[in-house]
């Protein structure tokens, strides 16, 4: 199976081997697993956090688990939120910057197309903020960032098991507001239900969620311009989606 990120997953009962996208550097994926590693339970491990080469490529193996099941009323958004302001509340110690811009800037790259939907979606990326190129920002916490956060990024090893974050490809520091941006931006533009956010919200920042400093104020000023990247992002992706598009164009 190869994902939208240009890896290739394979299943060998209950173990997972991910050949990783082209290009991919072995020296950032072993920092990455290692940080996996030493941060099981937040993280699911890896089963080896030596890359194995495979041509010019490098593969990771993994325990297999479950994924959250698509049904709404399903959703652990609550559960989600608590996960990521553990996962920011962890010691930093590699100081590889996690992966949102870069992955940003590749979308843009793909951006093509000539009708009024890739014109919104070009002209909300000229009015992208400076903070959404950069995986920190002065005067804001660095913390540990998962990189490419949204549902489909948790597993767990049964029923009734803890969730963990899995896909480490973006894993690094840098500013904890980046795990939020995809579903700020996503509830901005219609995609997420008012209640399933506030239930994510609402559980990190009981969980004393770094991103945001104070718990009473407002979180948009924080959250806007990473929930714009976001949106923007999905948009090149999936430029049939009325919702994501419409979101662009109200930004200009």
């Amino acid at each position: 199976m190869q994902t939208r990120s240009g890896a290739d997953i394979t299943f060998d009962g209950d173990v997972v081997t991910k050949l990783h996208r082209p290009g991919a550097d072995p020296r950032a994926l072993r920092t990455r697993l290692t940080v996996a590693d030493e941060l099981h339970g937040t993280l699911l491990a890896p089963l080896t956090v030596v890359p194995e080469q495979v041509g010019t490529r490098w593969r990771s193996r993994w325990p297999r688990v479950d994924v959250v099941v698509p049904q709404p009323e399903l959703l652990p958004w609550a559960e989600a939120g608590a996960l990521l302001a553990r996962l920011h509340a962890q010691p930093v110690a590699a100081r590889l910057p996690h992966g949102w811009p870069v992955r940003l800037r590749r979308a843009v790259e793909r951006l093509r197309g000539t009708g009024a939907a890739a014109e919104a979606v070009r002209r909300a990326v000229v009015g992208l903020p400076p903070e959404v190129w950069r995986a920190g920002s002065p005067g804001r916490p660095s913390t540990v960032v998962h990189g490419d956060f949204h549902l489909g990024q948790l597993g767990r090893r049964g029923s009734g098991q803890p969730w963990v974050l899995i896909d480490i490809d973006d894993l690094g520091v840098g500013d904890p507001a980046w795990d939020l941006a995809r579903p700020a931006g996503f509830w901005a533009a219609g995609h997420i239900p008012d209640d399933d956010w506030s239930a994510f919200l609402g559980a990190y920042r009981q969980a004393g969620g770094a991103a945001l400093v104070a718990a009473s104020a407002d979180p948009w000023p924080v959250l806007e311009p990473f929930a714009r990247a976001a949106v923007v992002a999905a948009a090149v992706n999936h430029p049939d989606d009325d919702l994501l598009v419409d979101a662009c164009a109200r930004m200009i």
